[in-house]
Order: structure tokens, then sequence, then C-alpha cells
């Protein structure tokens, strides 16, 4: 865990990871909210910090896994988790990845961006939705039994911001940013066009922003499969291949909506880079990076460099960060404070 991050027990080691070997060659070649519940911690000494408990539009209303029973006590409603200071110009919600936990975020975790709320910017970590694409999903999973449906899209645009709002959240020119890694990076563009009312900036991060590419809903079938304890059913969350719903989230074919937007793309290129010792030297760390990192962050990145150029096409301007690194936590932190940086946020 690096600086900034609240310690805790329970960690993972947040990777949110495709099965998907050499299909990122293929796609290379195709394409020349109710408050119920807080607590409070420090970030620099300042009390900054709270969590809210938002209405979880259907979903399980418990956070300690997808269906076990509630723990007597708990709160009602999605776990967020937020930094927040007076003052600050805009707030930034952060979209976890496919390997999402319900104790806290894979930013919180593994990152130090909770920081950013000492440079302007506060911070919202919405908790939990493994494999859930941030999606409304059309049904139950029924490969892993699962008693109820996604609805992630609900959650976010609706009960999410209604908290946000609710509690100050909504500042500098009334609009808020989003960002998501991996799986969901395509889901903050999708979101961020389609409720402009809203978000005026959205960032994804090796994500996959063209879903309908070639190879693509079969590499996310396959990720899906991979997913503990038990494997989820990708026709569960947007129907068969063939069904319009893949075309209606596919970030590519939202660009039109993002017109005028801040939008931010960022990627590795597959290669072990500075940060590939971060989670510990084992050999399964060095596995996990090589192996399986290495050929997600290559697909990403040719997802990434297709959505730039088709925005490009589409007159539409795209800040993006292309780096040597794998599919990994330091290498989307470094990422977040790139785009920072460059004023991305303002």
């Amino acid at each position: 865990m690096r600086e900034g991050a609240v310690k805790h027990t329970g960690r993972r080691k947040g990777r949110s990871r495709f099965l998907v070997g050499m299909l990122s060659l293929a796609t290379a070649i195709g394409m020349v909210g109710v408050t119920a519940g807080e607590a409070s911690a420090k970030v620099n000494d300042t009390p900054l910090f709270k969590e809210y408990r938002v209405n979880s539009c259907g979903m399980p209303s418990y956070t300690s896994g997808p269906w076990k029973n509630k723990s007597k006590g708990e709160a009602d409603g999605v776990k967020v988790r937020t930094w927040k200071k007076a003052g600050n110009y805009k707030t930034v919600i952060l979209l976890d990845g496919m390997r999402a936990e319900y104790g806290y975020s894979g930013w919180e975790i593994n990152t130090n961006v909770q920081k950013l709320v000492n440079a302007g910017v506060n911070v919202v970590e919405p908790i939990g939705g493994p494999a859930s694409f941030y999606a409304d999903w059309d049904g139950p999973s029924n490969f892993n039994g699962q008693p109820f449906t996604y609805k992630w899209r609900c959650v976010i645009t609706k009960s999410l911001i209604r908290t946000l709002d609710a509690n100050g959240f909504r500042v500098g020119n009334g609009k808020y940013a989003i960002m998501g890694l991996s799986s969901g990076g395509g889901a903050a563009l999708t979101i961020a066009a389609q409720n402009r009312q809203n978000f005026d900036r959205a960032a994804s991060l090796s994500g996959y922003n063209w879903m309908t590419a070639p190879g693509m809903r079969t590499a996310i079938r396959l990720s899906m499969l991979d997913i503990a304890p038990a494997p989820f059913n990708v026709d569960a969350m947007y129907g068969p291949p063939w069904s319009p719903r893949w075309s209606t989230n596919d970030a590519v074919n939202n660009l039109q909506g993002m017109r005028g937007m801040k939008i931010y793309v960022g990627s590795g290129n597959g290669i072990v880079g500075q940060h590939s010792f971060d989670t510990g030297s084992s050999a399964v760390s060095l596995f996990n990076d090589v192996f399986k990192g290495s050929p997600l962050e290559l697909l990403s990145f040719t997802q990434t460099k297709a959505f730039e150029v088709f925005a490009a096409i589409n007159g539409i301007p795209v800040m993006s960060s292309y780096s040597m690194g794998t599919h990994s936590w330091g290498y989307w932190q470094d990422m977040v404070w790139d785009a920072k940086n460059r004023g991305f946020f303002r």
C-alpha cells in the first residue's frame, strides 16, 4: 500500500485483469443516494474523510460480499468513501476494475490518489461491483448463482449523484469528473457521454474502450470466467453478442456525446516497467505482472489507440498518455497525477 492510503486489514493485490492472450493482436489488426453512515480519517492531518451509504437501486444493501447476509447493525446501501476539502474546485468519481472488492476500493488500497483532495480535487470512491463494468445488467449472472441483477449505472448516475449533490460535492463549474481503470475505463467514458448534465470530463486508464471490436466480446466473456470465487456470465450483462446493448455501451459509439468534454486516455505498452516490482518481488507477483499484466496491457494499449484514432476522425480532442508498463496500479496512479498536472480537472 502506498503512502496516503488508509490502512486496514484484508488487503488484496489490487489488479484488474482479463484472460485474453493473443486476442490483443486481433484488436490491433482490426483497426489501422441517501446518507446512512459515516466515519472519519485524515489526509495530511486534516479531517477530510466521510463514508456514505447510497441507495443500491435494488442490489443487496451490504458490502461484505455479493450474497452473504447483511451483518447486524450494518447500514443499508452501497458504500462510498469520500475525501472532501472546502475550497476545492472539482470532484472526481473513481471507478475500480474487474476485481473490485466490497470493503475498500482498489484506489484506496493501492494508490495515493486520495491526496488529490489536498490539490484542489475532491475524491469519491464507490465500493463493490466486481465484473460489473458499472452497468445495468439484463439479469442475474446464472453461472455463479447471483440472486440479484447488477444496477451500477443507476447507482452511479442517480443515487450517488443525489448524495454528492446533497453534501456539497458539486463544486467549481457544477459538474463532476469521472475516471475508471481497466473494465471501469470504458464505463467512465460512456457514463459521462450519456449524462452530460452531471459530467464534463472523463478518463479511461488502461481501459477497454472499443467493446465491439473484433474479438472483444469473446475476450470479455473469458475474463468473466476468471473471477473468483465463481465465474460471471457475460450474457447476463448486455445480452448475447448480437444484442444492440453492446453498441449502446461502447465508448467508441458514444463519441458524439463526448464532444466538448475533456477526455483523457492512457495505457502502458505491455512491457515490464518501473512499477512492476511495486507489489513485491515474489515469484507469484512477477508471474502475474509478466504473464498476465503484459498481455492485458497490450490489449488495452490497442484499445486506447483505437479510441484515440476514432476521436481524431470525429474531431474530438483527447489528452493521452502512453508509457512502458503493464496492467497494474503504479501506472494508473501515475496517469491520475499526469492528468492532474496537465489540467484535466481544471
